[in-house]
């Protein structure tokens, strides 16, 4: 860590950053524990889990628990030009993949979904394929009902 700045998050509430050069006397104690000096005040530290892949840690200082999330100045700079943002596909309209049978519908309109939930039940070549939503949304209104036969592309769900 020397010689790089980082900013550490601390229990996803307060963000401090730690300058370069910045010189604490760490002492290590033995099984991931540690006796701290910073400006003449003493800490005694333990690690209690490390993710060193994601940067996240959860440490003991004076017997207070905290999880901290480092970021370095790459990790800063991919925040800074939005490209680490979680994505949500919106779902717009729910159209069949393939000729075939409704079996049974699983939503009904103005239900909530997710990625992944299933929405229906489409029986194709003697074979039940669970058509789920590719992302989140609310259903608007729902085209088609248990028996209906339909094609390739028939609108089966819209979606608000």
């Amino acid at each position: 860590m020397k010689n790089q700045s980082y900013k550490a998050i601390v229990n996803e509430q307060f963000e401090f950053n730690t300058p370069n050069g910045q010189q604490l006397d760490i002492i290590p104690d033995g099984n991931g524990a540690f006796h701290i000096l910073n400006d003449s005040r003493a800490y005694r530290a333990e690690i209690v889990r490390a993710d060193f892949a994601n940067k996240s840690f959860v440490i003991k200082v004076n017997g207070n628990t905290y999880e901290i999330k480092l970021e370095d100045q790459y990790d800063q700079l991919i925040k800074q030009l939005g490209l680490g943002r979680k994505v949500q596909h919106k779902v717009d309209n729910i159209k069949s993949p393939m000729p075939g049978l409704v079996l049974s519908v699983s939503v009904e309109p103005g239900q909530a979904v997710e990625k992944g939930d299933a929405l229906l039940i489409l029986e194709a070549m003697k074979m039940e394929n669970v058509i789920k939503s590719p992302g989140s949304g609310v259903v608007k209104t729902v085209k088609v009902q248990q028996g209906e036969a339909v094609e390739k592309g028939h609108l089966l769900i819209e979606m608000e």
